[in-house]
């Protein structure tokens, strides 16, 4: 856990995302969404759910290639979408988004767990690169919009968007119920993992038990949660020429 958070303030220290890419022009989480699922819509993230009404399904159901939108929760104050690439099982999904465990950084295909009571994805838990285990925190969601037809769309870079990197790609068959804690190995700074047999079906009515070290917190968002007001309208304003 130590190696992770010195790995992680390390990487954030090294000048592929300098001090001010907090509020700097990096990519943000919906064009990445927008392109990759092909639900084209635009705003920010905590308006997605309101503008799909009566031009998407809605629903609670994770299907591949639905975008599954975040409410905005303490530090995530514009809220977030992430677009499910593979369904596991009731309670795990695969998903891809950006600017999430560091500013403007590509995750594909990383763990997102449904951690809600009702098992409705109201509430998850979501892979933290730099540490490599569960985020600390839950994140309350709205819930997922179906593009019109379930494809994954090829991401390119486009500085038009926003700074980027691929900070994470995970191989889909890594994820093995039977070991949810085990940590996938770290290559060249990116992650991969090597393939595993195929997970084991859980019912809708467990509650998956995670587990995580409190530190992931410090690095669990792309924003801190202390911020000048002047920092915060600066940043609205450009997510809004960007969407």
């Amino acid at each position: 856990m130590i190696r992770g958070l010195v790995w992680a303030a390390a990487w954030l220290a090294s000048g592929l995302i300098a001090a001010p890419a907090w509020s700097a022009a990096v990519l943000q989480c919906v064009p990445y969404a927008r392109i990759v699922s092909g639900v084209d819509i635009r705003g920010d993230a905590l308006t997605w759910w309101d503008q799909a009404d009566r031009q998407y399904k809605r629903g609670s159901a994770p299907k591949k290639g639905a975008v599954l939108a975040f409410r905005p929760h303490g530090p995530m104050m514009l809220g977030h979408v992430a677009v499910v690439s593979r369904v596991l099982d009731d309670r795990r999904v695969l998903i891809r988004h950006a600017n999430w465990s560091v500013p403007g950084a590509i995750e594909e295909d990383v763990l997102a767990v449904d951690v809600s009571d009702g098992g409705d994805w109201s509430q998850v838990r979501v892979w933290h690169s730099p540490t490599a285990q569960m985020g600390a925190r839950t994140n309350p969601t709205f819930g997922f919009i179906y593009p019109a037809k379930a494809r994954l769309h090829d991401f390119t870079p486009d500085p038009a968007l926003g700074s980027s990197v691929r900070f994470a790609k995970l191989d889909a068959d890594y994820w093995d119920a039977r070991q949810p804690h085990r940590s996938p190995p770290f290559h060249g700074g990116i992650m991969v993992a090597h393939g595993r047999p195929a997970p084991a079906k859980t019912t809708r009515k467990m509650k998956p038990r995670l587990e995580a070290d409190p530190g992931v917190m410090h690095y669990a968002d792309a924003s801190p949660s202390e911020r000048t007001l002047s920092a915060i309208i600066a940043d609205v304003k450009r997510q809004s020429a960007l969407n």
